[in-house]
């Protein structure tokens, strides 16, 4: 509402063309390299987020400074600040002052406020208080915003990008590029104001160019199938041991399926009968730009998943829902009650390559179970998931377990940075709702003993 009066006050004088040079700079470069115009990219992204870039270039807009020593905040102030009242203009002047940068959320209360950390220039955690993005915002999201103080607190400017952890190493690259050829230094400096202030039309080109470069690509790629034709979904299917039942147990009752080849006492490949191993036809309604993946062993026998004996489960690896059940009703009939009921985790061909590498992990299961129940199983599942994960190699902490990377300061920051991506990455889990998304990892922090960097 404080803002009505400015955007009605645009069109005065000349203002309208020095907002088109800056608004042209924060899209314009996005907007040329794909050849459309603004109303285009309002029909992809949608106007609601289209406006959201409209909002990044007015409030940069309204800091900026021009060569006859105008602003236009002072002008419009010292000609309409009588109407404002002393409320509305000093938001105004707080707003003019306001440099974007970018933010690690935490600590989120939704509708009400969270708690934001500059990860840019550094500095103590900030209580922000806000209704709206916290509804939608999880743990150690990462936003591209301006904080700005408005009567004794602080609140968010509407000009808000949430920034993915892509966008994020992009944002970095861009700024390190300009900075050190600006300042001739091979090392990244910190950021000023100052800085911050002349670069923010990098804030937003950043994140419209990795958009719509994630827009083109999911245009772009191709349906998958797998070698029987059936939409690639991974399935993970795990059976808990029944009480008292060991791998041995299990491992004999599977000897008895022919379908099985065993690599070990614990590991086994689900393999297509002979008879029916012949070479899949797409099927008519899946016509188009495809592709099947088939996975064969040496001897060309088509592999149809993959079965492995873990701690306490039986875990069915396999590419699609038909499998999946056919899969189940296998190992029911040879099982019977050797196990328990099934938990299974699906995931999508895009999920799959975005989180290879994070560690992040999404059991979506559809069970028919009270919500208490299944938030103890999930539960149960990600503890004992995780704690035999912090004694494993893991790539992002340079194939070091977490354990080992926590004895250095160093490998301390590596492996905080790590349990934040895989709490984010897990508070996002089912749209942000349900046990998944409501699983606590502070047990993790505290095991590793970096419970203070958890902030």
């Amino acid at each position: 509402d404080e803002l009505t009066g400015l955007i009605r006050y645009l069109g005065q004088d000349d203002w309208q063309a020095c907002f088109a040079e800056v608004l042209g700079e924060h899209i314009g470069p996005a907007l040329d390299a794909g050849d459309i115009t603004f109303d285009d990219l309002a029909e992809m992204i949608g106007p609601d987020v289209a406006m959201t870039l409209w909002g990044c270039a007015f409030e940069d807009f309204l800091g900026q400074e021009w060569d006859d020593g105008r602003n236009f905040v002072d002008v419009y102030l010292k000609r309409r600040g009588w109407k404002e009242g002393p409320r509305n203009s000093a938001y105004m002047r707080a707003l003019k002052a306001s440099v974007v940068s970018l933010y690690e959320v935490s600590d989120i209360v939704p509708g009400q406020s969270l708690m934001a950390r500059d990860l840019l220039r550094g500095g103590e955690l900030t209580l922000v208080h806000e209704s709206t993005a916290t509804r939608t915002l999880r743990q150690w999201d990462r936003i591209a915003a301006r904080l700005v103080p408005s009567d004794g607190r602080m609140i968010l400017a509407g000009g808000l990008l949430a920034y993915s952890r892509e966008a994020c190493e992009d944002l970095a690259a861009n700024l390190y590029k300009v900075l050190r050829k600006k300042r001739g230094k091979a090392e990244f400096p910190r950021l000023d104001t100052g800085t911050l202030r002349e670069l923010a039309p990098m804030f937003t080109l950043t994140w419209l160019f990795r958009t719509m470069e994630n827009m083109a690509r999911q245009v772009e790629a191709p349906v998958l199938f797998n070698g029987d034709g059936e939409d690639l979904v991974f399935h993970e299917v795990c059976f808990p041991l029944a009480k008292g039942v060991t791998q041995k147990k299990v491992a004999d009752a599977l000897d008895g399926i022919a379908e099985l080849r065993p690599e070990s006492r614990s590991f086994w490949n689900w393999l297509k009968e002979r008879s029916a191993a012949v070479k899949p036809s797409r099927p008519a309604e899946k016509d188009g730009d495809g592709r099947f993946l088939t996975s064969e062993m040496e001897d060309g026998s088509i592999v149809l998943g993959t079965l492995e004996a873990k701690g306490r489960q039986l875990r069915l690896q396999v590419n699609s829902k038909e499998r999946a059940e056919r899969g189940k009703a296998l190992l029911r009939a040879a099982l019977d009650d050797l196990v328990g009921t099934p938990l299974t985790q699906i995931m999508t061909a895009e999920q799959a390559m975005e989180e290879s590498g994070s560690g992040g992990q999404d059991p979506a299961a559809a069970l028919q179970i009270p919500p208490e129940e299944e938030a103890r199983i999930i539960g149960q599942m990600l503890e004992r998931h995780y704690r035999q994960t912090l004694d494993e190699p893991v790539p992002a902490l340079g194939n070091v377990t977490p354990r080992q990377a926590a004895q250095t300061a160093a490998g301390r920051k590596k492996v905080a940075a790590w349990i934040k991506g895989i709490e984010n990455t897990t508070a996002r889990a089912g749209g942000g709702q349900g046990a998944m998304a409501a699983y606590d990892f502070g047990w993790i922090w505290q095991e590793l003993g970096i419970a203070d960097l958890r902030k």
